[in-house]
């Protein structure tokens, strides 16, 4: 089967109900991104920036997954489909898409403020942490989420599943956040890269196709296209 790589953004999610900061003016649920999603932010206030996670998560356990979740898992039957998403949720796993990457980590997850590879996978039932709340080695637990300022770790990985890219997707991004955006630039000369996204973008490539309806609508359109 061809490779079918898709990179989903704040878009898609945005269907199910989750809100994103970059339709508020630069805030997110009312929270200034430089409070609550920076390093120098859990230094500064930690409690403010678990309690402000915490109700993500709380947010997150209130939302399904929409078509365009679904519709990629039903590309599962003719393709080889790999999801590098931007986005911190669990839609696409609720969803049932199996080859996930999430290159801003996961809001579900925790992982030790000193050892970055202890990480730990929250239940439903005990979605909170709190101040107090340590890893194994006595370490506070913070977000298992790349903050603004911090290197991305799964970039180099999800380059290389980019590069191999027969058909390249693109959902529910405006492709101007990086590195994430710089995705793009990866795949092969010649392979289609699909945008589903209702506003214009003002890229002029041949190889570029244009389904200008949001992610569940989108999907469909894509999904008819492909399978042609």
């Amino acid at each position: 089967m061809k490779n079918l790589v898709v990179l989903t953004g704040a878009g898609i999610s945005a269907e199910s109900g989750i809100s994103t900061f970059r339709d508020s003016g630069g805030l997110w649920e009312q929270y200034s991104i430089e409070d609550v999603a920076t390093p120098e932010a859990w230094v500064k206030n930690p409690q403010l920036v678990t309690d402000f996670y915490n109700q993500r998560r709380k947010q997150l356990l209130e939302v399904e997954p929409n078509y365009g979740h679904i519709g990629l898992v039903e590309l599962e039957k003719y393709f080889n489909v790999q999801i590098i998403t931007q986005n911190v949720d669990n839609l696409h796993e609720r969803a049932g898409s199996k080859n996930i990457i999430h290159l801003h980590g996961e809001l579900i997850k925790v992982r030790s403020e000193r050892f970055e590879n202890i990480i730990y996978e929250l239940k439903p039932e005990n979605y909170e942490i709190k101040i107090g709340d340590k890893c194994e080695k006595g370490y506070q637990l913070r977000p298992h989420i790349v903050w603004f300022g911090e290197a991305v770790p799964m970039l180099e990985q999800a380059v290389k599943i980019t590069e191999k890219a027969d058909i390249l997707v693109v959902i529910g991004t405006s492709l101007n956040v990086y590195p994430a955006a710089s995705l793009v630039h990866y795949t092969r000369r010649d392979t289609p890269i699909y945008i589903i996204d209702p506003n214009s973008v003002a890229i002029n490539n041949p190889n570029w196709y244009y389904i200008k309806k949001g992610a569940s609508e989108g999907i469909k359109d894509l999904i008819e296209i492909l399978k042609a």
